[in-house]
């Protein structure tokens, strides 16, 4: 694996509400985005040497590493899959591709306490409206040891399109979908994710007086609450007896004082093993730094 952050994302693409689609997927192990913020979202979460695995009708399929990240102009006239148009008459096509070797050969079900980080991400979060769902160390590694390992042939696609490299603008009138995408907090929070894995962490650590080195956590993505959600979650990769959480709030502008207690709010959701929270923001209003809400 390319990095250290061993983790497994299950990608729900629309495309995957099909089930020839997913056959596809599986057949010429790709994964494709679609021209939307989400997809390039997506896009930017996976890097070259994570894990995924296809999510379709409660089950789990295969374990891949990811070998190769490409996005491709002119995405609506790429193979396999075919556009779709929504009845809100807009047409999504795949312009964001993974390249996927595939490592395990599996067919399981949602249901398996093995895959229970993500399965409460999932039914919190209302279903499979997301692209893609982070798990955590422990189910990498039991996803890892499923089944077979994968000893058979992929039929790999080369696309003869002109591949090009998304950007983020911050004057939404100088979007242009799809080379230029206007800035939006769901960029920020992947970003700020990797931010805190390779070289912020440290400080955290020592700011709340956890005395453990940063390698022995790990930083995930959103994580489902009974009310809510937060940004990022940080915990114990392999937590012995007792577990440490640190909730992260990520905002694109001011944070305002209601922000201060919604992450409050979601520390006291969690036992007492959270050990802190961190709010993320452009700056801070009055408001926020006056006298908020006590834990």
């Amino acid at each position: 694996m390319v990095n250290q952050d061993a983790r497994l994302l299950l990608n729900i693409p629309f495309k995957q509400k099909n089930r020839r689609n997913l056959e596809l997927c599986i057949e010429y192990a790709l994964a494709g985005f679609t021209n939307s913020i989400n997809g390039l979202w997506t896009f930017f979460d996976i890097n070259v040497g994570d894990y995924v695995s296809f999510l379709y009708g409660a089950r789990v399929r295969n374990l891949y590493q990811v070998v190769r990240k490409v996005a491709y102009k002119n995405g609506e006239n790429l193979s396999p899959w075919p556009p779709i148009t929504f009845r809100s008459k807009r047409t999504y096509y795949f312009p964001f591709r993974l390249f996927l070797k595939q490592e395990r050969e599996f067919n399981e079900p949602m249901v398996r306490p093995e895959f229970s980080y993500v399965a409460e991400n999932l039914l919190l979060r209302g279903g499979y409206r997301k692209t893609h769902f982070q798990a955590d160390t422990i189910t990498f590694y039991n996803v890892s040891e499923m089944e077979s390992a994968f000893n058979g042939e992929t039929k790999y696609i080369e696309f003869e399109a002109e591949p090009f490299e998304p950007k983020i603008v911050f004057n939404e009138k100088t979007k242009k979908i799809l080379e230029k995408f206007y800035f939006k907090e769901l960029i920020l929070q992947s970003l700020v994710r990797r931010k805190i894995q390779s070289s912020v962490l440290d400080d955290a650590l020592e700011f709340f007086g956890i005395d453990k080195s940063p390698d022995e956590f790990e930083v995930l993505g959103e994580k489902a609450l009974p009310e809510g959600y937060v940004d990022i979650f940080i915990k114990l990769r392999h937590p012995a007896g007792t577990n440490k959480y640190l909730l992260v709030e990520v905002k694109t502008g001011n944070a305002q004082r209601k922000d201060i207690e919604q992450l409050i709010g979601h520390i006291s959701e969690f036992s007492n093993e959270t050990v802190g929270g961190i709010l993320i923001a452009r700056d801070f209003s009055k408001s926020a730094l006056d006298n908020p809400k006590s834990c």
